[in-house]
């Protein structure tokens, strides 16, 4: 039998054992914490400076060290999946808030977190080549047959569809709004340019159409077409989970001339390539909105 000194001792050795094994333990959970809050999940529309914006902060992020996954939703899927508890995905760069995506926030907004803001000058309309001679919404339906009765617009998800179908009512207009993506609505565009049609489309600023081409907004005398921002916004605990992550969402903002520059070199390039070129030109300001 062992005596009672000899069973203190090993009873202080076990304990100290388990100690340190539970230590050992917490210290990988915690070191396994650290490493999947350094995943970022980006969720984004087929919108072309959504795409600007969102492969921009891929490229920076991970060269900063961070992992980062990169998810195409429509938007309103993309509200009600940031919303939920238990999201799998962390932010979104293209909110048009506060008012072409007023519904959307109505249903979601008090869930979310605003960070950001993109950029500050967001503005929607309807959009025609300069040379078309007219200037107003409110001169569409005299000239319908040039039209072919059509507004080309995007996705119905997007809040400028909405406010399309709205026009199209509030101003009594004889026309069509057809649905198709992004980048059908600007290869729409450029086919007509090229062949010196009239075409109206459903526009808005920012987006390297603008760069690329002579266009105009249509007079909007009834104020259909509201400005806005493009807001970062992200789930609940965010940036309390991710803090270097969430102070580099709270500084990204671009201009109208870098983010043109940036849309060029990925029309040029390719979504990667050229983001890791603006990035390559732009770094030192880049890196300094992690801070």
């Amino acid at each position: 039998m062992l005596n009672v000194k000899k069973i203190g001792t090993l009873f202080v050795a076990a304990t100290l054992l388990f100690a340190i094994t539970s230590c050992s333990n917490s210290g990988s959970k915690n070191k396994s914490a650290e490493v999947e809050k350094k995943e970022v999940n980006i969720l984004y529309p087929n919108w072309a400076e959504g795409i600007a914006f969102t492969h921009l902060a891929k490229v920076a992020l991970e060269a900063n060290g961070f992992e980062v996954e990169l998810t195409n939703l429509e938007p309103g899927l993309i509200y009600g999946e940031l919303s939920k508890d238990d999201s799998k995905g962390d932010v979104f760069m293209d909110a048009w808030l506060p008012n072409t995506h007023k519904d959307y926030w109505a249903d979601y907004g008090d869930k979310l977190v605003k960070l950001g803001e993109s950029f500050s000058n967001g503005t929607t309309g309807l959009v025609v080549p300069s040379y078309v001679s007219i200037n107003s919404i409110e001169e569409l339906n005299a000239n319908k047959d040039k039209f072919d009765g059509e507004i080309i617009g995007i996705g119905s998800g997007a809040g400028i569809h909405a406010n399309t179908e709205k026009a199209i009512e509030e101003y009594d207009l004889d026309f069509e709004q057809i649905t198709s993506s992004g980048p059908a609505m600007v290869a729409s565009l450029e086919k007509a340019i090229k062949n010196n049609e009239w075409i109206a489309i459903t526009g808005w600023k920012p987006h390297f159409k603008w760069a690329k081409n002579d266009l105009k907004y249509l007079e909007d005398p009834k104020g259909i077409y509201p400005k806005d921002v493009c807001a970062i916004i992200s789930r609940r605990g965010f940036a309390e989970d991710m803090p270097k992550a969430g102070t580099f969402f709270k500084n990204f903002n671009l201009d109208e001339a870098l983010l043109y520059d940036l849309m060029g070199k990925i029309s040029d390039s390719g979504e990667e390539a050229g983001a890791q070129q603006f990035y390559d030109a732009n770094k030192a300001m880049i890196d300094a909105w992690f801070n």
